[in-house]
């Protein structure tokens, strides 16, 4: 418990100190005089995407349309650095989050893009690189899957023999205790998959703002999808093919989920049934926000999760052959 805290206090030090992406929001007067603040969207010109635009954008936008807007709504886009020639330098006056973070994920995805012509396949290379780093971790999350497993028939004995004391707080203790030593004989961390969590949400949130906030980015193409525009804005405009992100975002993401959906198949503990219905929930909330989520984030998105998928198969395969072995 005194480990997830420390991680908890850490994440939230990150976030206190962070900058953070600015909408770009301007004031209008409605038929009543009444002023009312809205949010500039990139809703004009032939490269139009629907999003809604940010103010503290990284470099400045090639696209003239996009640029006319910037300027004509307070953003003096000639003070900006063109995007080829960004870099993650560190100012004082910004916060953690921008200089450790954002900044340096964009740079890193502007010099994958211009390295390889293509913004789409540098946000999906970034993806890669970033979850081969953060393979040695993710896997011992996904080895603790396995040992799950290995100890469901121990964990199924100790929920029989204590089926019928639940009012009994002495049998409760007991029965902890008992649980707590089957995890210890089989390697298995409450908190791993939590420490997971904790390094994959701040690295989407990260993805999204570094794409959000370079133009460059988000003014690409990738197979014919535009970086920037929303599956949601692209139907509503008759590009019906924008349907496959959300399709692929459905698919990779019941899949990673899957396994972890099996490994409290088998648990009598009510607490099973409540987290296999809370990842079945978290897929469909998942699958609905992909819609409102650009096409660039919908491919960093179906990467990760393609890449927790693969893990996840070669550490079961290498479980089921070591199980063969033994036998």
């Amino acid at each position: 418990m005194e480990k997830l805290k420390k991680i908890i206090i850490v994440f939230l030090l990150v976030f206190l100190l962070t900058g953070c992406t600015k909408q770009l929001v301007v004031e209008k007067t409605n038929d009543n005089g009444k002023k009312t603040k809205v949010v500039v969207k990139y809703d004009e010109g032939k490269n139009a995407t629907g999003q809604a635009l940010t103010k503290n954008i990284l470099c400045k936008p090639t696209d003239k349309d996009l640029n006319n807007i910037y300027n004509k709504n307070g953003v003096d886009t000639d003070k900006l650095v063109n995007c080829n020639n960004f870099s993650p330098s560190l100012k004082s006056s910004e916060g953690l989050w921008d200089n450790i973070f954002i900044k340096p994920l964009a740079w890193i995805i502007l010099k994958l893009g211009y390295l390889v012509k293509n913004f789409g396949l540098a946000v999906i290379l970034a993806g890669l690189v970033i979850r081969l780093i953060l393979y040695p971790v993710t896997k011992k999350s996904a080895m603790q899957s396995e040992n799950l497993k290995k100890a469901q028939p121990e964990l199924q004995k100790l929920e029989k023999k204590y089926a019928n004391k639940a009012d009994d707080q002495q049998a409760m203790i007991q029965k902890s205790q008992e649980m707590m030593a089957i995890y210890k004989k089989y390697n298995i961390s409450l908190f791993s998959g939590c420490i997971i969590a904790f390094i994959q949400l701040p690295l989407f949130i990260a993805f999204l703002e570094a794409i959000n906030r370079t133009p460059a980015i988000f003014e690409g193409n990738f197979l014919g999808l535009q970086l920037g525009t929303t599956p949601w804005f692209a139907l509503s405009q008759g590009n019906f093919w924008y349907i496959i992100l959300p399709i692929l975002v459905f698919i990779v993401t019941f899949f990673s989920f899957k396994f972890t959906k099996n490994d409290v198949a088998d648990n009598s503990n009510p607490a099973a049934a409540s987290t296999k219905m809370m990842m079945n929930v978290m897929v469909v909330v998942i699958t609905i926000s992909s819609f409102q989520l650009s096409t660039a984030i919908g491919l960093y998105w179906i990467t990760s999760s393609l890449f927790t998928v693969i893990q996840n198969l070669l550490v079961q395969r290498g479980g089921n052959n070591a199980r063969i072995k033994k036998s």
